[in-house]
């Protein structure tokens, strides 16, 4: 039965208008994207994605009062049966050519093409029961129509990036979001449970990428001169990278938070189609992903104060009992320092972001890291140097890719003209020096 919320009677056309602004206001905040290849692009994380899911769908229903006013207008019933499946169904088929199963995304429109209805019905029955109806409403065809078919386009797009996290996200807590003066409890665990069933149907290939008009790329961004984050923005020789190779494709680059320790697993769950960052290419990471062709090359070095280099001038001196050696966790970097020390006090800082900020303020003594990254912290931080001339473990940096040869030939060309060009070495050479 529809549900009839009874309101007071000073509700006037006023009202309706005032509403109407704001649902147009927030529509256009909703559907606000990045550019394909914006200077610092915004770096997602799994809630981030699935949170957007249920901005889109509360955006669709703020527009139903504005819907409702156009169809008391023009004397139009709520309900349009024909229009109604044709949209479920073509919902079900956009969502298969970006790799979705069709059926989730089908009853999940099945439900917002109900809650539309309730709440039409609502705002008519209110405009009847109080004699307040509309006296002008934004077009039907040429207004309102099209936003609702942007919000179903925007709204496919972010079911696709955050499939691979429905299943490990508290959307409880997510959908706590919606507003309730348009969702009730039972609609908001209905939709979470609807939500918690999409999933991506088809194998991750170029072709899929393709339709899509997306390229998830994973990154870690936690390591310049690659690619770090800064409030939620990144920046590095990486990112620039992998924008102009979107850009050359055709495609949104999209950057999915991962981390050194996750990084194969993220890719192993399809959360990203390649992954950037700074990351060498190993025997570890070989057997389980491919490599593009190599970027650089980089080595690990030791970085510590400046006051210290003589203290810490060679290996056998870092690795004394009295030495703090700091890493991050879950990469090359601390691999290296586990196999070389036997003594020194080794301590995994979570969080690379902020970890030289330990060696500065005197709370650890000495990292192992890339020859890269020590160049770019040594200039950004003039209490930190390079401790050792040697460079051990010289390794390629890579964009990491699935299996196979597929991904390398669908960016071969893209990357090809970046590295041969010399904009990537100019990129990197600007990083490292800002």
């Amino acid at each position: 039965m529809t549900r009839v919320l009874v309101v007071s009677a000073d509700f006037k056309d006023h009202r309706m208008r005032r509403q109407s602004r704001f649902g147009l206001c927030f529509i256009t905040l909703v559907l606000w994207i990045s550019p394909v290849c914006a200077a610092e692009p915004e770096l997602r994380d799994g809630n981030s994605l699935v949170r957007e899911i249920f901005s889109l769908l509360d955006a669709r229903l703020a527009l139903m009062p504005d819907v409702a006013a156009a169809k008391w207008l023009a004397g139009q019933p709520v309900s349009d049966p024909v229009r109604e499946a044709a949209v479920i169904k073509a919902a079900g088929e956009a969502a298969a050519h970006r790799g979705l199963a069709d059926a989730p995304v089908e009853a999940l429109f099945k439900q917002q093409i109900a809650l539309a209805r309730e709440s039409q019905a609502n705002w008519m029955e209110r405009w009847r029961v109080e004699g307040s109806a509309p006296t002008a409403a934004r077009s039907l065809r040429d207004d309102l129509r099209p936003a609702i078919d942007r919000l179903t386009q925007a709204l496919l797009r972010s079911l696709a990036l955050a499939a691979p996290y429905v299943t490990t996200s508290d959307l409880k807590e997510l959908s706590g979001s919606l507003p309730t003066e348009r969702w009730s409890a039972r609609d908001r665990e209905v939709a979470a449970e609807i939500i918690r069933s999409i999933y991506l149907d088809a194998p991750r290939t170029p072709s899929r990428a393709s339709a899509s008009g997306v390229l998830r790329i994973g990154v870690p961004g936690d390591y310049a001169p690659f690619a770090t984050s800064s409030r939620g923005r990144l920046a590095g020789a990486d990112v620039e990278l992998t924008q102009q190779i979107a850009r050359t494709l055709g495609l949104e680059p999209v950057y999915i938070r991962s981390s050194w320790a996750k990084l194969l697993d993220d890719l192993d769950a399809d959360r990203f189609d390649l992954a950037a960052g700074g990351i060498s290419v190993t025997a570890a990471r070989r057997a389980r992903a491919s490599f593009s062709r190599p970027l650089v090359q980089g080595g690990k070095t030791a970085i510590g104060r400046c006051a210290d280099r003589d203290r810490f001038s060679s290996i056998d001196r870092i690795d004394q009992p009295d030495v703090r050696v700091i890493e991050n966790p879950g990469g090359t970097n601390e691999l290296f320092a586990r196999r070389i020390l036997s003594r020194a006090q080794l301590t995994i800082h979570p969080e690379n972001l902020t970890i030289f900020r330990e060696l500065v303020e005197g709370r650890a003594d000495v990292m192992y890291t890339d020859d890269l990254e020590i160049a770019h912290v040594a200039r950004v931080e003039p209490s930190l140097c390079r401790l050792l001339d040697t460079v051990f473990d010289p390794a390629d940096k890579a964009l990491l890719l699935p299996m196979g040869d597929d991904w390398a030939r669908f960016i071969g060309p893209a990357l090809d003209a970046e590295l041969d060009s010399g904009a990537y070495q100019r990129a990197l050479d600007q990083a490292i020096t800002h």
